[in-house]
C-alpha cells in the first residue's frame, strides 16, 4: 500500500506539468512472477526506469525518517540493522538499470543515466551526511563494548560508521554542502566520460578491401566480413577498436600502414579534440576528487581510496609496483632485441613501433615455441572451454549448471540454474559473450540480485558475466584465443564468488577492492594445467583432444611476451597512481603528464603504450577502480600463494582445499581480506610465486 500511494503522488505530480504520464504497470514497482524472479526483461521499458527510482527514492526516505524518528534508544536492530535492511527497492531497480548501461546502452539509456546521476548523488548524500541518523549510529558504536554483538555484528556496526565518518558525516554544515556539490558534480562528469568512450569507440572503423588483407586467417577475414555486412559497410571487409576484431588484425596483417592506422585509433580515444574528447573532463574529475579528499582530511583521492583496502596506503602500492617494474622492463628490453632481429631479417630495417609489437611477438612465438594461434583455436570453442569451466567447478565445488529459459535482456544472451552439490538452488547465472555497438569493452561480472537474508531465508544471487569474445563465423561456433579463455576462467571466478556467498547483512557483501581480483585470478591457473586441458580442449570439427605437443608448448610459452604484458598493465597502474596522489590540483596536459610519469621518469619503452591512457581510461574516470588498477597485481600475490597450496598437497583438484577456499568466498566481507586468507592460507602471502609465475626469477 505504502508504494503505491507514493506511487500514485508521483503521478500527481507528473499531471502538473507538460510531460506525458507515465504509464501506472511499472514491471519495477510489481512483485515478479518470473522463475527464480529475475527480472522481467520482457516486459522492462526505457520508460520505466525514472518512474521507479523515484518511488524508490521515496520508499527509502521513509525507511530513513523511521529510524531518525524512533524515540527508543539506538540499537543495533533498530538502527544498524534497520539502515542495512532500508532502500530495498532502490537496489532492486538499481541492480537491473546499471548493468544494462554496460551492455545495452542506447541513446535512451545513457540519457536516463545521465539525468539520474546526479540525483541519485543528492539522495546519497541525504542519508550519509544526515546528522540526526549518524548520531544513532554513533550512539551505537560508542556503546559496542556493552551490547554482547557477535563478530559480524561489530564488523557490520565499524563499517557502517566508517562509512559515514569517512564520507563527511563529521564535518561543518558549510562543508557538507561542498561535500554534496562535488559529489554531485563528480557524478555527472564521470557519465559524461563514459558516454563520449562509448560514442568514440562507435565511431572508429577500418574498412578494407580484399587485397588489403595480407596475413590474415580466414577466421578473422569471415568475422571482419561480417561485421561489414552487419554495419552496411561500402568495403566488404570492415575492423573495430573491440578487441576480437582490434587484436588479431595488430597480430597477423602483413599492411603495416593499416596497422598503425588502427592501433592509433585505439590510442587516441578521447582524445582528439573533438566533440568526444574527454582531456577536459579528467581534468574535472582529478580536481573534484582532489577537493574532496581534502575537505575530508586525506592529503590525495589515493590516501582516501586506499585507507579503506589492504593497501592502505599509496606507499605499499609503489612498493609493489616498482618491484616489478625493472624486471619486466629489462625483460621487455630482451623481447624488442629479438624482435627486432626478425624484423631486421625480414625488412632490412629495425623500426619497431608500438604497433608493431603484436606482429613480431607472434612470428617469435611462431619461431621459437612453434605456436600458432590459429592452430591452437579450434580446440578452443567457447562451448568447449565452458563445458571445461563447468566441469572444473564441479570438480573442486560440486556445483552443477542446467540451461533455463527465463526472460533476458538480449537474445544473444544464455542462462543456467546453478546448483548446490546436493542439488539445492544455489542462484542464476546470465552469460553474455559477444561485442554489439551498444556494449562496451572489456569484460566484467556484475549482478542483477545480491545474496542476502530475509526473514532466515537466503535470497539467492541472480549473477551475470559479460565479454567480448570473437563472435562465431558461418556455422562454426566462436573460437577463443587464449587470452580469451583466461578472460572467461577469470570472470568465471568472479561468479563463483557471488554464487557462494552466505552473507547475513547486504552491507557486509562487498570485500576490499584489492581482494575481489583473488577469487577471480586463481581461477586462470587451473585453465592450461595439462589434465584440465585433456577434459576441454576438443577439436570442434575432429572431436580429438588437444595433442601433447600442443600443450607442452602452451606450457612452455606460458611466459612468453611476459615483459611486454607486465609492462603495459604496470604502466596503467602507475598512471592511475600518480594523476591520483596529486595533492594540490593545477590545470594538466594529461598526455605530458603520461609520458612525465611514465617515460620520463620510469623509462618505459616508446614501443609499448600504457594498457589503458587517461582519455579512454574508463576503470579509473568512469569505473570503480580509481587509485585502484593496482588491485589485480595486488591480488595476484594472492592468488598465486594461494593456488600454490594446491600444488604443493600433490593434488591440483584437492577437495580439501577447495573447500577450505569455499569457505572463504562464502564469507563475503564478514572479515577483513587479510585474515579471511590466513585462516585459508595458514600465514601471510608471499611474492615468491608471482615472481616465479611470470618468470621474473
Amino acid at each position: 500500500m505504502k508504494r503505491i500511494l507514493i506511487f500514485a503522488f508521483i503521478l500527481a505530480l507528473s499531471a502538473c506539468n507538460t510531460k506525458p504520464m507515465v504509464n501506472i504497470e511499472n514491471p519495477f514497482l510489481v512483485e515478479w512472477d518470473t522463475p527464480f524472479k529475475v527480472p522481467p526483461f520482457n516486459k522492462i521499458k526505457v520508460e520505466h526506469y525514472m518512474p521507479a527510482f523515484k518511488v524508490a527514492m521515496a520508499e527509502q526516505d521513509l525507511d530513513i525518517d523511521s529510524i531518525v524518528n524512533n524515540i527508543d534508544e539506538p540499537t543495533f536492530e533498530n538502527t544498524i540493522v534497520a539502515l542495512d535492511n532500508s532502500g530495498e527497492l532502490l537496489s532492486k531497480v538499481s541492480r537491473v538499470f546499471f548493468p544494462l548501461t554496460q551492455t545495452e546502452a542506447d541513446t535512451s539509456m545513457l540519457s536516463v543515466e545521465e539525468q539520474l546521476m546526479p540525483i541519485l548523488s543528492q539522495q546519497g548524500d541525504k542519508i550519509i551526511l544526515n546528522d540526526t541518523l549518524f548520531q544513532r549510529i554513533k550512539s551505537v558504536y560508542d556503546r559496542r563494548s556493552t551490547m554482547n554483538l557477535s563478530s559480524v555484528q561489530l564488523r557490520l556496526l565499524s563499517k557502517t560508521y566508517d562509512r559515514f565518518a569517512r564520507n563527511g558525516a563529521n564535518l561543518s554544515d558549510v562543508d557538507k554542502d561542498k561535500l554534496k556539490q562535488i559529489n554531485e558534480d563528480l557524478s555527472v562528469q564521470t557519465v559524461l566520460f563514459g558516454k563520449n568512450l562509448l560514442a568514440d569507440n562507435k565511431s572508429f572503423v577500418l574498412e578494407l578491401n580484399a587485397v588489403d588483407l595480407s596475413g590474415l586467417p580466414e577466421s578473422v577475414r569471415d568475422a571482419a566480413a561480417l561485421a561489414a555486412k552487419a554495419a552496411g559497410s561500402k568495403k566488404k571487409y570492415l575492423f573495430t577498436l573491440d578487441t576480437p576484431s582490434m587484436i588479431p588484425f595488430l597480430t597477423y596483417s602483413d599492411k603495416r600502414e593499416f596497422r598503425e592506422r588502427l592501433y592509433k585509433g585505439y590510442l587516441e580515444r578521447c582524445n582528439s579534440d573533438n566533440a568526444f574528447d574527454n582531456k577536459q573532463i579528467v581534468n574535472n574529475i582529478v580536481r573534484l576528487r582532489t577537493e574532496r579528499s581534502k575537505l575530508l582530511g586525506y592529503d590525495s583521492h589515493a590516501d582516501f581510496v586506499l585507507d579503506n583496502v589492504m593497501a592502505k596506503s599509496p606507499e605499499r602500492v609503489y612498493s609493489l609496483l616498482n618491484t616489478l617494474w625493472e624486471p619486466a622492463l629489462n625483460r621487455s628490453k630482451e623481447e624488442l632485441v629479438a624482435m627486432k632481429e626478425i624484423m631486421i631479417s625480414g625488412k632490412g630495417v629495425d623500426d619497431l613501433q608500438s604497433w608493431d609489437w603484436w606482429y613480431y611477438a607472434e612470428k617469435l612465438r611462431k619461431a621459437k615455441y612453434d605456436l600458432d594461434e590459429n592452430v591452437l583455436r579450434p580446440y578452443f570453442s567457447l562451448p568447449s572451454v565452458r563445458a571445461g569451466i563447468f566441469q572444473l567447478s564441479n570438480r573442486l565445488f560440486g556445483v552443477t549448471f542446467r540451461p533455463i529459459s527465463i526472460p533476458m535482456y538480449n537474445k544473444e544472451c544464455q542462462a543456467y540454474e546453478v546448483l548446490d552439490i546436493d542439488n539445492t538452488h544455489l542462484g542464476v547465472l546470465y552469460m553474455d559473450f559477444y561485442p554489439r555497438s551498444s556494449k562496451r569493452g572489456g569484460a566484467w561480472c556484475t549482478s542483477f540480485r545480491g545474496q542476502t537474508f530475509k526473514d532466515g531465508e537466503r535470497i539467492s544471487p541472480i549473477v551475470s558475466i559479460v565479454c567480448n569474445f570473437t563472435p562465431p563465423v558461418k556455422n562454426d561456433p566462436a573460437l577463443l584465443s587464449l587470452d580469451e579463455v583466461t578472460t572467461f576462467f577469470h570472470e568465471f571466478g568472479h561468479a563463483l564468488h557471488s554464487l557462494f556467498a552466505q552473507v547475513e547483512y547486504a552491507g557486509l557483501r562487498g570485500v576490499e577492492r584489492d581482494f575481489v581480483e583473488l577469487p577471480s585470478q586463481i581461477l586462470e591457473n587451473w585453465a592450461f594445467e595439462p589434465e584440465m586441458l585433456k577434459q576441454y580442449a576438443i577439436h570442434y570439427r575432429t572431436g580429438k583432444v588437444m595433442p601433447d605437443y600442443l600443450i607442452k608448448n602452451i606450457l612452455n610459452s606460458s611466459n612468453f611476451n611476459q615483459g611486454f604484458t607486465t609492462l603495459e598493465y604496470l604502466a596503467a597502474s602507475l598512471s592511475d597512481l600518480e594523476i591520483h596522489t596529486i595533492s594540490d590540483y593545477t590545470p594538466l596536459d594529461v598526455n605530458s603528464f603520461e609520458r612525465e610519469v611514465l617515460n620520463e621518469k620510469r623509462g618505459l619503452l616508446p614501443e609499448i603504450a600504457p594498457r589503458y591512457r587517461y582519455p579512454y581510461f574508463s576503470h579509473i574516470f568512469s569505473g570503480g577502480y580509481s587509485a585502484g588498477y593496482y588491485s589485480y597485481i595486488w591480488a595476484e600475490v594472492l592468488d598465486k600463494d594461494a593456488y600454490s597450496a594446491f600444488v604443493e598437497s600433490g593434488d591440483i583438484f584437492n577437495k580439501e582445499l577447495a573447500d577450505k577456499f569455499r569457505v572463504l568466498l562464502s564469507r563475503g566481507g564478514t572479515q577483513d581480506g587479510m585474515t579471511l586468507y590466513k585462516e585459508f592460507r595458514g600465514a601471510e602471502p608471499s611474492n615468491e610465486a608471482l615472481i616465479k609465475s611470470r618468470g621474473f626469477e
